[in-house]
């Protein structure tokens, strides 16, 4: 069967297993109102504490209520080369070895430059502002349709998808090397006996604007529905394989952000979504 974009599906026919989904914490240009695309700017101190306390909640997945992951650490955490994710991604992994890992085995962390945020090319680095008063029918059309209207110099969702989706085979074709030899039923319906604590997962940590793009390619949903799904800062998304076949089982998870006073957070991360900035 084939993807609604005529392509071999993602995921390999009987695989069983998790994707999660991570974003970064609040960088130094988030809370300045920046739009960021590919620039490189750190974790502010607020973005690290908020990197820590997904860590903790991915480290302790049991602790009520439960994420839906397998038991046990992940086969790998996967990030984008930024510095924003590069270093969320290991504050998680830490997290992980100290309390998951057997015998405290470290947790492969590599880098995945498909999972690079999208290019925002000439507003890199600009505040919202300015850009609605130098391009105001651009930025107009990229909250509009993504798809026909982008950043000057930038990559357009469907350029983004592409590698997107190479990446992704990677992550899920090593996921299913992983599986058992002989893995015992998996129902299809929730509610019932499962063995999820024996299948394989992994962890992505990136962006919100790839994140739109590879939640759409793993559940085979079309490109127009870009705006669709929001990703707030260190929020979780799980994504569930049976037989091959995608459920979304949680999305944008940010309980474990509670010990933040996350108010001004909420609103600039509203504003931005108002913005398109990403």
């Amino acid at each position: 069967m084939s993807s609604s974009r005529g392509e071999a599906p993602l995921a390999p026919p009987d695989l069983h297993g998790v994707v999660a989904l991570l974003r970064h914490g609040e960088s130094t240009w988030i809370a300045e109102g920046r739009f960021q695309g590919q620039a490189d700017p750190p974790l502010s101190a607020t973005g690290r504490r908020q990197a820590q306390l997904a860590a903790v909640r991915l480290a302790d997945p049991g602790r009520p209520p439960a994420l839906p992951i397998p038991t046990g650490p992940p086969g790998e955490i996967i990030h984008s080369p930024l510095a924003r994710t590069s270093e969320t991604a290991a504050l998680v992994a830490a997290a992980i070895t100290t309390s998951v890992a057997p015998d405290g085995a470290p947790v492969p962390v590599r880098p995945e430059p498909g999972l690079l945020e999208i290019g925002q090319g000439e507003w890199e680095g600009l505040p919202g502002t300015e850009i609605e008063a130098r391009w105001p029918d651009v930025i107009a059309g990229w909250r509009r349709d993504p798809l026909t209207a982008w950043a000057p110099g930038g990559e357009s969702v469907a350029e983004v998808d592409v590698r997107v989706r190479i990446a992704l085979r990677g992550v899920l074709a090593r996921m299913a090397e992983r599986l058992e030899p002989t893995p015992a039923f998996r129902s299809h319906v929730l509610g019932y006996a499962d063995a999820t604590s024996t299948d394989p997962w992994s962890l992505l940590v990136a962006h919100d604007g790839v994140f739109k793009v590879v939640l759409l390619a793993l559940l085979d949903l079309p490109l127009a529905r870009f705006w669709s799904f929001p990703f707030a800062l260190c929020g979780i998304t799980i994504i569930e394989f049976r037989a091959g076949r995608p459920r979304l089982r949680a999305h944008n998870l940010t309980d474990h952000l509670a010990p933040i006073d996350g108010t001004a957070i909420r609103e600039e991360e509203a504003a931005r979504t108002r913005s398109g900035a990403l």
